[in-house]
Parts: structure tokens; sequence; C-alpha cells
């Protein structure tokens, strides 16, 4: 089993930054690929940025591409997502997953593991 809480969220202006952390506990957290997703009311839940066991390969949605930067620190179980010139479209709330498939996967699937979400709100 995998726990997982997202930490980081806020209202922020428009144009500013912020910065998510997920601590991940559990024994095989560190070898599961990581990935942020979000989901806006009304919408379906969305992949936002991934990232491989190593931390060496990333994907990211062409949305927040060369905006936001997802990072992960193995020796601490904790991945973040740096988000950065936030706009208003960028709320919703963000969710991280533990994918035990062996690669990033840009969408939902039933053996993923969540934590409780974090919301994060951009004032125009």
């Amino acid at each position: 089993q995998v726990q997982l809480a997202e930490s980081g969220g806020g209202l922020v202006q428009a144009g500013g930054s912020l910065r998510l952390s997920c601590a991940a506990s559990g024994r095989t957290a560190s070898n599961y690929p990581m990935a942020w997703f979000r989901q806006a009311p009304r919408n379906e839940r969305e992949f936002v940025a991934g990232i491989d066991w190593t931390g060496t390969t990333t994907y990211y949605a062409g949305s927040v591409q060369g905006r936001f930067f997802i990072s992960r620190d193995n020796a601490k179980n904790t991945i973040y997502l740096q988000m950065n010139r936030l706009k208003p479209e960028d709320t919703a709330v963000y969710y991280c997953a533990a994918q035990p498939g062996g690669a990033i996967r840009a969408v939902v699937h039933d053996d993923d593991y969540w934590g409780q979400g974090t919301q994060v709100t951009v004032s125009s």
C-alpha cells in the first residue's frame, strides 16, 4: 500500500508561483512513477505532469509545459510540482498519484494510488 499526502496549495494572483509537495509512505513508493493530476469543477481529472522513479524522465501536459516543473526526492519519498506564471485556468484541486504500472501514465488507472488533493486558486 502507498499513502500520499499533498500540501502547498493556496490562493495566488495570476502570474504568481506555488510549490506543491506530495509525501509518500509505503515501502515501494520510491519505486513508482509519480504524477500530478488536477480537477476543476465539472471537469474530468486531467494529467499535469509525470516523473519516472529515477527522476530523469518527465512529461508535461501542453497547457503547463514551460511553466510547471515536476521533481522528486526519493530519499525523502516526496515529489514536488513547481508552478510558475500561474493563470486563472490553472485553478483546480491538484492530486498526486503513484502509478504501479512501471511507466508514467497520463490517464487515470484503477490501480493508481491517490492523495486527498490540495486546492489551488489563481485570481485574475
